[in-house]
C-alpha cells in the first residue's frame, strides 16, 4: 500500500514515512507543473475536506469514487517505495528513472493533499502486500529528473 517513500530535493534524499503528521511527496501535476512537496493524505485528527488515509483504490477512482473531492491527476516523484509485510518488516522497492506514483491531488493552499492511487501487486509481491501503488511513464518526469 506504499507506506514510505524515499525523494530528494536538490540538496539530499529524504525517507518519508505516511504515520508521520508532516508527511509530504514531492510532486507533479499531469501537464508538467510542479506543486513542490505536498501534504501526503489526512490522519484522523486532521480536519479537513479529502478522505482519512494517503491511498485511493484505482477501481474506486475509475467508477467515480473520488468525483466529489475534484481530484486533479499527478505524479508523486520518487526514488523508492516501501511496503510492509504481514509481519510488519518493510521491504523497499526501486522506481525506475522515467517512471512515477500514480496520484491524486485534493484542495487548495494549506489543506492541499496528495493521496497515492493503488492497485493489485505484481504476482510475485502478492505475499508483502494486496496493494500496490500505481505508476506511470512520463516524459517530463525524465527530464526533471536528469537535471
Amino acid at each position: 500500500m506504499c507506506g514510505g517513500v524515499e525523494a530528494r530535493d536538490a540538496e539530499r534524499s529524504y525517507k518519508v514515512y505516511f504515520p508521520s503528521p508532516k508527511a509530504a511527496i514531492p510532486v507533479m501535476l499531469e501537464g508538467g507543473e510542479s506543486l513542490g512537496w505536498v501534504k501526503w493524505g489526512r490522519r484522523r485528527e486532521e480536519a479537513g475536506q479529502g478522505p482519512q488515509g494517503g491511498w485511493a483504490r484505482l477501481e474506486t477512482v475509475e467508477r467515480g469514487g473520488w468525483a466529489k473531492y475534484q481530484p486533479i491527476k499527478a505524479y508523486g516523484l520518487v526514488q523508492r517505495f516501501m511496503e510492509k509485510d504481514a509481519e510488519r518488516k518493510s521491504h523497499w522497492f526501486d522506481v525506475e528513472p522515467g517512471f512515477a506514483l500514480d496520484c491524486l491531488v485534493l484542495g487548495e493552499g494549506e489543506q492541499r493533499r496528495v493521496y497515492v492511487i493503488t492497485s493489485s501487486p505484481p504476482e510475485e509481491f502478492a505475499w508483502i502486500h494486496d496493494r500496490w501503488p500505481a505508476m506511470h511513464r512520463y516524459e517530463l518526469i525524465q527530464a526533471q529528473l536528469r537535471s
